[in-house]
């Protein structure tokens, strides 16, 4: 997996990205970044990038021509027949789940568009961007951030980057559901004790407790998600008791 991040900040996603988990990952060779400059792309002798919009109104807009001679660079640079799934950051985008990290990291390439100031021209959009995604439901002063936490999502998916083959199997919106509790030592802190079924080795019931309680935590924090949780006659059998229990 190779991105490339088109960006006004280079350094801020650079530095970001290569630690712990992902820089282990690039130093590797599993997966790899290339933060690319776009005012390095501006013809103005100032590196302009912006403009005033059109119609009037606050602010300023990212202009078409540098962004577009950034991704022809990195085609460029690619030297392959296809062109990639190109991400803009946008608060109306599709807001991103884990569904989606892990169908994009199938890709072998994937670029990222990060905006600035109000936006950026729209021509430019609909030239190069396949892709529309949002963090959430709020605006940042930039796609730099937004595009860091998807990479990182993504590159959690990617075969071999978790050292612990089952770890990308037993995260929070598996199946959506939350993640259960984790425990580990001593077995007694400050009066609270881990739960003895943790501590039978009967991997069977360990299994089912912590099916519950990430239908419990669900059921708690994010109940909206039990709409689309896939489980077992087990497990529906206990959510269906406690949802009963829950409405009496």
């Amino acid at each position: 997996m190779k991105y490339y991040v088109m960006t006004l900040f280079p350094e801020m996603v650079s530095e970001g990205l290569h630690t712990s988990i992902l820089g282990r990952a690039m130093d590797a060779g599993i997966i790899s970044l290339e933060t690319v400059n776009i005012r390095d792309y501006s013809e103005d002798k100032h590196r302009h990038v912006d403009d005033y919009p059109y119609g009037g109104g606050a602010g300023m807009v990212m202009a078409p021509g540098p962004i577009a001679r950034t991704y022809d660079a990195i085609l460029e640079k690619r030297n392959k027949p296809d062109r990639p799934r190109v991400i803009y950051l946008t608060p109306w985008g599709k807001v991103f789940k884990q569904e989606d990290a892990k169908e994009l990291a199938k890709e072998d390439d994937l670029v990222f568009l990060c905006g600035h100031y109000e936006g950026v021209d729209e021509r430019v959009l609909e030239e190069i961007v396949t892709d529309y995604y949002s963090i959430g439901d709020y605006v940042l002063s930039g796609g730099e951030l937004p595009a860091m936490v998807m990479i990182d999502a993504i590159s959690r998916m990617v075969p071999g980057v978790l050292t612990n083959e089952e770890s990308g199997d037993a995260e929070s919106f598996e199946n959506s559901l939350l993640e259960y509790p984790q425990y580990t030592r001593p077995e007694e802190w400050n009066g609270r004790t881990v739960p003895e079924v943790l501590l039978s080795g009967n991997h069977k019931k360990i299994a089912e407790w912590r099916t519950e309680r990430s239908i419990d935590r669900t059921m708690q924090y994010r109940p909206e998600l039990m709409e689309q949780a896939v489980l077992d006659k087990k497990a529906g059998k206990y959510y269906k008791e406690r949802l009963k229990n829950s409405e009496e």
